[in-house]
């Protein structure tokens, strides 16, 4: 093939390579190396970052849980807070109105009233599930190397280190 050179317009003869793959000419244009190229980047990521993600995930996960865990207690210590107050005030109502103690009926619908609000209390923590996790996701923090660091620019590869 040939081309003209940047510089001075002369023409240049070039050899594109046969397909790596399937030998075809490069004129070709066959897809069998960028195929093969996308294979390799999704086995080297598998081995490289399935590691990886299984920490951050582990961590993430760990932390929305131990949030999730905490926030429900806090909401079901409020809930048994007033719950204990309101048993409290019916019993003094029925010791100061009857002299004796409140109905079982009447504690056993306070009891299931705060049956239902932990039910709903649990029910509201674990919805929150996705924007917790969304925010821990977000905290974790992955930094790709400059272009210029020496790293990058010479890498260890006996083929491109002399």
């Amino acid at each position: 093939m040939l081309i003209k050179h940047s510089r001075s317009k002369k023409p240049v003869k070039i050899m594109d390579p046969d397909c790596a793959i399937c030998n075809q000419p490069a004129l070709a244009q066959c897809e069998c190396e960028a195929k093969g190229l996308d294979i390799a980047v999704r086995q080297a990521e598998q081995r490289m970052m399935t590691t990886v993600f299984n920490d951050i995930r582990a961590w993430v996960r760990g932390h929305a849980q131990d949030y999730i865990l905490s926030y429900f207690s806090m909401l079901t210590t409020r809930r048994k807070d007033h719950h204990a107050q309101t048993v409290h005030r019916m019993t003094e109502r029925a010791a100061y109105y009857f002299h004796a103690r409140p109905h079982p009926a009447e504690i056993a619908a306070a009891d299931a009233e705060l049956k239902r609000g932990i039910d709903e209390d649990w029910k509201a923590s674990v919805q929150r599930y996705p924007e917790v996790l969304e925010y821990f996701y977000g905290l974790v923090d992955l930094n790709l190397p400059s272009d210029d660091e020496p790293g990058v620019r010479d890498p260890p590869l006996s083929a491109l280190g002399g």
